[in-house]
């Protein structure tokens, strides 16, 4: 009888565990739970596997002092856990480094160089309580972004500690745990794209997802067809945490056409014609805001929204609201590993590609960083501030460790930049070719004529001479009009080709900006020898000289 099922006789079952079938233990904590909504008995004893376990190896002055932060402390659970985790191992290595150090009030500024040192040379393992799981790591060197966060903690407790008054403030937390300069220069944004070509893949899969490829237990489907295609299509087109699509919330898919709101089955409209916003929640960094995502997206969740139980509000430990969430199952919230867990082998399965690549892991956050990239890359791309918006974050520091710019978008901006082209120019010389077959050149006369536009230059070192771009007409200058460059083109043995000719950033200013730019040029040559000797002073050139005609080669694909 449920009167029966009291506390007392709960515990009982629970110490003699012979009394329950072994494949209904499991379900034994959520009976008591039921039981104790009923009010037949108590609540049930915290579970073990949300019990931290006690901090030994270290002085009872630091395990009081690291539990009490870790009980005072406002930042996330996770957050704080890992950081105690962190702090316990600083105890363990003050026990074996510096015994003398008992209490977190005899911390010094000479202590804080000794530990910044041991994590820079720490290792996997090293002043660790539980050693279950590090056969495969145990031993490797940290990595930075480690070693960074092991710095970023210690400097959270003592600043705590300093600023609550439990401590008397003996150095500087922010300077002497500061991060040192050779471990911040490895951490830069480097995001963990998956490759195009295995994304495509993986598109394909969701978008054609079946009951047979999705995992199964003793009765079949773990969810209904409907809530798995939804969360499917959120993690392959959203870019959002799996945090985040396991809170998203019942009603979270709103239309909207030219700025107006719209319902779902409006007839008036064309479904590429509709835009799809995203009510995403509260957040890892931010407040609840609203993004476009893919219509298919929109249709994936309505159509589990449509056959969704009606379930009870549950709590949603962010934001501290009784809410519904839109993906949960039998009173129940979707894991957000279930993403990592299901979703993405069933993916790679169908799609037949690995769950693994050069990269490490396909994981849920991996999705998030190749959206983001694609869309940076796009042919009609995201701007850097636009993709923060889309992605919800506070700054746009944060967006670069999820936008990459690939090598083709770079190759591409590389190339419209003309860098070459603006640079350098080229201009028409005659090869005179019977000068050069009879032996006439290598005796020292001309067989090149650099065509100038109203003459010709046969300077041999054309390229080098500081009048190219306006030329002082000396001794090796030939009017077009002369009789001497009229026997020239008459003759049938010339040979018409470009030479390149790079420009200072005073000759293209003379090219690229008019005859303003060119008579600032006359005079700074002014004085320069041409390669006959005179200057152009000497020469008497006239004020009005003619710019070297430049031919501009843009080089662009086929």
């Amino acid at each position: 009888l449920l009167q029966d099922m009291t506390s007392e006789a709960l515990e009982r079952i629970r110490e003699d565990p012979t009394n329950t079938p072994h494949h209904l233990r499991g379900h034994f904590r959520g009976l008591h739970k039921a039981l104790f909504a009923l009010g037949h008995s108590g609540p049930p004893p915290k579970s073990i596997h949300a019990v931290m376990p006690g901090i030994e190896g270290v002085p009872k002055a630091w395990a009081e002092m690291i539990e009490r932060w870790y009980a005072t402390s406002t930042l996330a659970h996770k957050v704080r856990g890992s950081y105690r985790s962190i702090m316990a191992k600083a105890a363990r290595w003050l026990a074996a480094e510096h015994p003398d150090v008992i209490e977190p009030g005899h911390w010094s500024r000479e202590i804080c160089a000794a530990w910044v040192a041991a994590i820079d040379r720490m290792t996997v393992g090293d002043y660790v309580q539980r050693q279950a799981g590090l056969e495969r790591h145990g031993g490797k060197p940290l990595s930075p972004q480690t070693k960074a966060g092991y710095l970023t903690a210690t400097r959270t407790f003592f600043r705590d500690a300093q600023e609550w008054g439990w401590i008397v403030r003996r150095f500087d937390p922010s300077r002497a745990l500061a991060t040192p300069r050779s471990v911040a220069a490895l951490i830069a944004p480097n995001p963990r794209v998956i490759a195009d070509d295995v994304w495509a893949k993986l598109l394909w899969a969701g978008l054609n997802l079946e009951p047979e490829d999705c995992p199964t237990n003793t009765y079949g489907l773990g969810y209904p067809m409907e809530l798995i295609r939804a969360v499917t299509l959120t993690w392959l087109f959203g870019g959002l945490r799996s945090d985040e699509i396991a809170r998203l919330r019942v009603g979270c898919i709103r239309w909207q056409h030219d700025g107006v709101p719209i319902s779902a089955d409006s007839r008036d409209i064309l479904a590429s014609e509709a835009v799809c916003l995203l009510d995403v929640p509260t957040h890892k960094t931010g407040t609840a805001f609203t993004k476009p995502v893919d219509p298919l997206l929109g249709q994936a969740i309505e159509a589990w929204q449509a056959v969704r139980p009606q379930q009870p509000a549950m709590l949603d430990r962010k934001t501290a609201e009784h809410v519904d969430f839109l993906f949960a199952h039998r009173a129940k919230r979707m894991a957000k590993t279930y993403i990592n867990s299901a979703v993405i082998p069933s993916l790679c399965r169908k799609a037949g590609v690995s769950n693994t690549d050069v990269r490490g892991n396909i994981t849920s956050h991996r999705a998030r960083s190749t959206i983001a990239t694609q869309l940076y890359n796009a042919k009609e791309p995201m701007t850097l501030f636009e993709l923060q918006a889309w992605l919800g974050h506070r700054s746009a520091d944060t967006t670069q460790h999820y936008a990459k710019i690939t090598p083709n978008t770079l190759s591409k901006a590389y190339r419209d930049a003309g860098y070459f082209e603006r640079n350098v120019r080229t201009i028409e010389v005659l090869i005179d070719r019977a000068a050069v077959e009879s032996g006439a050149a290598a005796a020292g006369e001309p067989w090149q004529y650099y065509d100038l536009g109203h003459g010709f230059c046969n300077y041999t070192f054309f390229e080098q001479c500081p009048h190219r771009m306006a030329c002082a007409k000396c001794d090796f200058y030939t009017p077009k009009d002369s009789s001497k460059a009229l026997l020239l083109e008459a003759k049938d043995n010339l040979q018409r080709m470009l030479a390149a000719v790079p420009l200072t950033d005073d000759e293209r200013a003379a090219v690229d900006d008019g005859q303003a730019a060119l008579d600032r040029l006359l005079g700074q040559l002014a004085d320069v020898p041409t390669p006959a000797g005179p200057t152009p002073r000497q020469i008497s050139t006239p004020v009005q000289a003619t710019l070297l005609p430049v031919i501009e080669i843009n080089q662009r694909p086929i």
